[in-house]
């Protein structure tokens, strides 16, 4: 029976906008919804959101729970909805989640064990709040959230342009999507200066205005950040994400962290991690789902894409709140989706520890310029380059920046795996491509690339796409990363580049987890740009927040024995022994 089919709850088990009080005096509102059946008291399960507590997809899940015994609180974080107050992004869930884990705690309904959902910002509420350790709370189930936001919306400093429209989505008590639909927004992303980009719309939010004036990770960001509280919290976790999440990366961060450094045996040993083909919006917990026989924008997955989120949870709750051996404990701790071999797999660490580090390096096939269709680029072998292969060279124009096309762009309809063949022939991306694999290659972890390169202004940026290439000549985007130029040695010491003098860019990829089947060809593209799912960079070197001026940097890549361009492959062995 889907959520859809359940019977409407019964009179009296529901209570509408019950009072939260914060230790500061303002009063936050929830939602309770009880089993039909029963007195109680439940094990009770905890969904705290700045969007809409009264959002279907979560009444769905919250009548799924009721039916598995739970009792369910779904609270307007402070500031949004019906709650009192005004919400100081992230920085409030902090206490406000553990007044409310205090508060459930204490209510006839519940019998002291309160578990957390919820996905996105929810997720984050989940997470951070468990740091102070409520004696109610004993375990927490983050889909897609972050360790913190310099991760997510500064990415090694590059702005996370297209996760900056969410805060205009929320300029006032609830969510403004409807309007913003009247825009053009791929114009409105595209406004100068940056710091009053959105002004036809709304008065800067104070949030969006932090993550323009903050480039450094300093006390701004770490103020709410887990990076050193690890050691804070005593309850597992089980994190949930896809390899197309915008928030993928930062889901790994938060599972090592949380594995190596929680303040409980406990909860190191039983916190879990589950990655399947997802992406932020389309998956198991999406506003879309993944078509009925895993079909997902150019790529099909298979019946195993499919997942039962409620059933996801209450296999892990039952054994976290009830007692009930669920067989979850038994199981190694990371669970995976192979893509490619469009299959389920165990494993017992981040990146795997089987894994062979293989280099494959950029070549050229003589001089020339972006190639003018996906046929035509260089090629990508483990042989590093030998004597002074000629560079190749682009033409990177801000007023014509390339598309963010799949991956993990946060876009209902532009993420995921999509076909870059369009994308490929812009002469402004440069292809390199292996010869046809003769045996089936897995890809699974952290992917990254190093490349040298000049250019003509003072500051750029380079970016890097690891590709699946089918035999029918499909070119399938896995993960993508992108390297500014004035903080290739870390956003803590910005430097300007010399024109024309060559530097070593290291590109973080993000992850991805893919079964380079045989017949298929491993291709990286190269560029400058990945709009609107990163702000351009306008090649001056003025300050970012308020430039308005754009110039056309001309950008040359070298893949020579002095200057041996690389991507740097995660490769699982199916058998001792075996690489590229």
């Amino acid at each position: 029976m889907t959520s859809n089919d359940r019977p409407l709850v019964q009179p009296g088990r529901l209570l509408l906008d019950q009072k939260t009080p914060m230790r500061d005096g303002v009063d936050l509102s929830a939602d309770v919804w009880l089993p039909p059946d029963g007195d109680g008291p439940w094990p009770v399960l905890l969904l705290r959101t700045i969007y809409d507590n009264q959002e279907p997809r979560y009444i769905g899940w919250a009548r799924g729970f009721n039916d598995a015994g739970y009792a369910v609180v779904m609270q307007d974080c402070r500031g949004r909805g019906d709650s009192d107050g005004v919400w100081e992004p992230y920085v409030c869930e902090v206490p406000d989640g553990y007044d409310t884990h205090e508060w459930i705690g204490r209510q006839p309904w519940c019998d002291g064990n309160i578990g957390t959902f919820g996905l996105s910002y929810p997720g984050f509420t989940q997470s951070a709040p468990a740091t102070l350790r409520s004696k109610y709370l004993k375990a927490i189930a983050p889909i897609a959230s972050q360790q913190d936001n310099y991760g997510h919306h500064r990415v090694d400093g590059v702005i996370h342009w297209a996760v900056t429209l969410t805060f205009l989505n929320m300029a006032g008590r609830s969510m403004q999507s409807a309007s913003l639909q009247q825009f053009d927004q791929k114009a409105l992303l595209k406004r100068l200066p940056l710091k009053d980009a959105f002004s036809v719309v709304t008065e800067t939010h104070p949030y969006f205005a932090g993550v323009l004036e903050h480039e450094q990770y300093d006390e701004w960001w770490s103020s709410y950040s887990l990076r050193t509280r690890y050691p804070e919290v005593e309850v597992p976790s089980l994190f949930i994400t896809g390899w197309f999440d915008s928030l993928s990366h930062e889901n790994f961060k938060l599972f090592n962290g949380w594995r190596s450094g929680a303040r409980s045996e406990e909860a190191r040993r039983r916190t879990k991690l589950i990655v399947g083909p997802w992406s932020h919006q389309v998956s198991p917990w999406g506003r879309v789902q993944i078509g009925p026989n895993g079909e997902y924008q150019d790529r099909t997955f298979g019946a195993g894409a499919h997942w039962d989120i409620v059933g996801m949870h209450t296999r892990w709750y039952d054994q976290r709140l009830k007692g009930i051996d669920t067989g979850i404990d038994n199981e190694p701790p990371v669970k995976l989706f192979v893509m490619g071999a469009n299959e389920w797999r165990f494993e017992h660490e981040w990146p795997l520890a089987r894994t062979q580090w293989t280099k494959m390096f950029l070549h050229g096939d003589g001089p020339r310029d972006a190639q003018e269709d996906a046929a035509g680029g260089g090629s990508l072998r483990t042989e590093s380059p030998a004597g002074n292969q000629p560079p190749d060279r682009f033409r990177y124009d801000p007023d014509n920046p390339v598309p963010s096309w799949g991956a993990q762009y946060q876009s209902l309809d532009l993420c995921g795996p999509r076909d870059r063949r369009m994308i490929e022939r812009r002469a402004d991306v440069l292809i390199y491509t292996s010869e046809p694999l003769e045996r089936d290659t897995e890809v699974t972890g952290p992917v990254s690339a190093v490349v040298y390169a000049s250019s003509s202004a003072v500051d750029t940026d380079f970016t890097a796409a690891l590709i699946d290439v089918e035999p029918d000549g499909r070119a399938i985007i896995l993960c993508e990363g992108i390297c500014r130029a004035r903080f290739r040695n870390g956003p803590e010491t910005p430097e300007m580049m010399k024109p024309g003098k060559v530097y070593e860019f290291n590109i973080d990829m993000w992850d991805t987890s893919n079964l380079f089947l045989a017949g298929h060809r491993v291709r990286v593209e190269v560029s400058s740009s990945n709009f609107p799912r990163y702000n351009r960079n306008l090649n001056t070197g003025n300050p970012i927040a308020t430039d308005t001026d754009i110039r056309v940097a001309h950008q040359t890549v070298f893949h020579d024995a002095g200057h041996p361009s690389h991507l740097l492959l995660p490769v699982i062995p199916a058998i001792p022994g075996a690489s590229l």
